[in-house]
């Protein structure tokens, strides 16, 4: 059942894809400006416009357009940079990188903190810690990530001078250089989804704790912290399972500010210069790369619950 179920969301994933690509060639052309006006300047005679649209294939038809682009997207080549000449692929790979370890450290943070509070909240209900755990699941939601990314800079950086304000380490390079650098942007990334796990995860728990089956634990001895980790968590997990893939997305988009703010080199600062230089090759690429991620972890989010609750497959 689980393979047909497998099948079944992989024959939903394929068209997506198509759908996805012909949605992000379409409304990247609808950005104001011109790419050869902007490569030869408002002064270029109509000549050297013309020859440099043939050459860059913007005078075929659009249809004719996308289906070139689209051939060669499923060979693995997204094109060359309008401005640079580089290999798109080539770009987005190595920035990919750099924000796939920001998004992954800021899901840590995310899942961590709010299991924690989550948790801790159900284990001492009424008490100081729980109104905590609400009062920071609802500031948490409404927090703009730029906002609370230029407060921990001013704190953390400028006046106490604990960890830089921008710049970027590979872990593979420098782990201890690695933390200091993604720290901040990973809890100014992580700080709205830590909200919304612990709101998710806490509801979710005070439904599932007051399951018959789990009185039926208490009244035989069970522990409290024991019903909640081995009895309660897996069940409540159900639906925090969706919210961790939305999530994802989430975070991925928010990397076109957060990457700006603290100077990282990755797909977000790659997808500003592309908009700001009207590189519209290389914004398709790093658009499509980001959607697809989505897809992925949305389609990895459904075989992880269906895994948990059996009962999906149906």
């Amino acid at each position: 059942m689980f393979l047909k179920f497998l099948v079944r969301r992989l024959l939903y994933v394929i068209p997506m894809l198509f759908i996805t690509t012909l949605i992000v060639f379409s409304f990247i052309l609808l950005i104001p400006g011109d790419p050869v006006l902007a490569l030869l300047g408002e002064n270029a005679t109509p000549e050297k416009i013309a020859q440099l649209r043939q050459q860059l294939g913007l005078d075929q038809p659009i249809i004719i357009q996308y289906l070139d682009w689209l051939e060669h997207a499923l060979q693995g080549d997204l094109g060359r940079s309008i401005f640079t000449g580089q290999f798109v692929h080539e770009a987005v790979i190595s920035r990919f990188a750099v924000t796939f370890q920001l998004v992954v450290t800021a899901m840590i943070i995310s899942v961590l903190g709010g299991m924690f509070f989550a948790i801790m909240s159900i284990y001492y209900p009424n008490s100081w810690i729980d109104y905590v755990s609400r009062f920071f699941g609802t500031i948490g939601m409404s927090m703009p990530n730029f906002w609370l990314a230029m407060l921990l800079v001013l704190f953390f950086s400028l006046k106490l001078e604990w960890v830089p304000a921008t710049g970027f380490t590979s872990i593979n390079e420098n782990p201890v250089y690695f933390i200091k650098g993604i720290l901040l942007p990973a809890l100014s990334l992580g700080a709205v989804g830590t909200a919304q796990i612990t709101r998710h995860l806490r509801s979710s728990l005070v439904e599932v704790m007051s399951a018959d089956y789990l009185r039926t634990a208490y009244s035989k001895g069970v522990e409290r912290w024991r019903a909640i980790f081995k009895h309660g968590l897996q069940n409540a997990m159900l639906p925090v399972v969706t919210t961790i893939g939305i999530l994802f997305g989430n975070l991925l988009g928010a990397t076109v500010v957060i990457e700006t703010i603290f100077a990282i080199p990755g797909m977000g600062q790659l997808a500003v210069n592309s908009i700001l230089q009207r590189d519209f090759t290389m914004l398709q690429g790093v658009v499509l790369v980001m959607i697809i991620m989505v897809i992925i972890i949305n389609f990895i989010t459904d075989l992880v619950y269906a895994i948990l609750d059996p009962r999906i497959e149906y």
